[in-house]
């Protein structure tokens, strides 16, 4: 499909004008401005549901052994929180990568669906992640949105409004069967995100796969085999992630000792968190830590 190129090149100059260097939240709720002038190496996160759109260069993201590239003009959606690893692949200070994410919220979605006359779609098993082509119209919604920081007084009263109508382009878009999962209550994601949310509050404690599937409303198999489908790992590698995740945000934040933050997030040993620890972001904690620390205070 051919884009509206004069959208996509105002979408660039307002990105440029608002997105400090990296990443920026603006004045705008749920959105984050991107800008980056070199490719970069991969960076492990969490990530909520959202909507990732790249405007100039190039990005990947990988979930497991899963690798998504999206480029000018596409999108990368996700409706589950997620363990991802992601890097900037193409960006040059004559063309820095520029991009733009949305938070989803299901409460919107969910709202959309209840007060369109249109009867739901039903498909099969859905994913959880997927990569499109930008449309023109979600383009031209996406744009008023971003404008709105040029006029801040606006974006009390317009802003809902504009992302309520993003939300519903992409209810009717390519990958809408997959984002309508998100706004109803007894759909596969919604009861793998009810189970994800226990993981998130109970981090650091033992979990049970029962527990978990009784959370979610399923059988411990059918849960089992749908989480491990939606995450690419399983409630358990999960939880590991998390309780990594988290303690990697307190040695960046605080100077703790790494044996104490192990202990904060679950490990009862040292030893296993530094190896769990070095395993996942490529150091050990304490080193990992103070590279983290001069990073923020540079």
């Amino acid at each position: 499909m051919k884009k509206d190129t004069s959208l996509l090149d105002e979408l660039k100059q307002l990105i440029l004008r608002h997105a400090a260097s990296h990443a920026a939240r603006p004045a705008l709720p749920n959105v984050v401005l991107s800008s980056y002038s070199v490719p970069t190496q991969p960076v492990r996160y969490i990530a909520e549901p959202a909507l990732a759109l790249v405007v100039q260069g190039a990005k990947q993201v990988a979930l497991g052994e899963q690798v998504f590239r999206y480029a000018a003009g596409q999108y990368l959606i996700y409706l589950v929180d997620l363990p991802l690893s992601s890097n900037v692949i193409q960006a040059s200070e004559e063309e820095p990568l520029l991009g733009l994410g949305l938070v989803l919220r299901p409460e919107v979605i969910a709202s959309l669906l209840l007060e369109s006359s249109a009867p739901p779609k039903k498909k099969g098993e859905q994913s959880s992640i997927a990569v499109s082509e930008l449309s023109d119209d979600l383009l031209d919604s996406v744009v008023r949105l971003i404008r709105l920081l040029d006029k801040p007084n606006d974006i009390p009263i317009l802003a809902q409004s504009i992302e309520r109508e993003i939300l519903w382009r992409l209810i009717n878009g390519e990958q809408g069967a997959m984002v309508r999962q998100l706004g109803h209550a007894d759909s596969r994601t919604m009861q793998i995100v009810r189970a994800i949310k226990w993981i998130r509050d109970h981090y650091a404690e033992t979990i049970r796969i029962e527990k978990l599937a009784d959370v979610a409303g399923m059988s411990t198999t059918s849960f089992y085999r749908h989480f491990l489908a939606a995450t690419s790992l399983s409630p358990i590698q999960f939880q590991k992630h998390v309780r990594l995740q988290t303690a990697r945000s307190l040695l960046a934040s605080s100077l703790r000792g790494v044996a104490d933050i192990g202990l904060a997030v679950g490990y009862d040993s040292p030893s296993q968190f530094s190896r769990e620890y070095h395993r996942l972001f490529g150091r050990p904690p304490r080193e990992d830590g103070k590279i983290l620390r001069k990073n923020e205070s540079d």
